[in-house]
């Protein structure tokens, strides 16, 4: 669906800037564009986009700390200082883990929020056409 998505977007895109009809059909484009991009169906998806990437967002910073919180914990355990040195990198190495999986399923969460916005927003467009 991205690809449908981008395609009809470059398309609209193109004409736009490619377009020889000057300046009046480049604000008549845009006027529609506004009134496509201000309906309500609409907005209401780009709100359900925005609440759920803060709601994604969120969840990025607690990982953060916990992994801050384990490396921490580590490198103040019982032993000499080279095996709290060993301890608290393996747990960074595991918490940086952590961390990246946690940004890798937020950014996939978003993306996939974003797609189904697309969809619900193109068939809206369509049905109510």
């Amino acid at each position: 669906m991205r690809g449908k998505a981008g395609l009809v977007l470059g398309l609209a895109v193109g004409y736009v800037l490619g377009t020889r009809a000057g300046r009046q059909r480049y604000e008549q484009i845009k006027t529609q564009w506004l009134k496509v991009w201000n309906a309500e169906p609409v907005q209401a998806q780009v709100d359900k986009v925005k609440d759920f990437a803060k709601s994604q967002a969120m969840a990025l910073p607690s990982t953060l700390w916990e992994s801050a919180v384990k490396v921490t914990q580590a490198a103040g355990a019982k032993g000499t200082p080279g095996q709290k040195l060993d301890a608290a990198l393996k747990v960074g190495q595991d918490s940086a883990d952590d961390v990246q999986k946690a940004a890798r399923t937020s950014t996939e969460a978003v993306k996939d929020a974003v797609d189904d916005v697309v969809d619900d927003v193109s068939e809206n467009g369509r049905g109510g056409a």
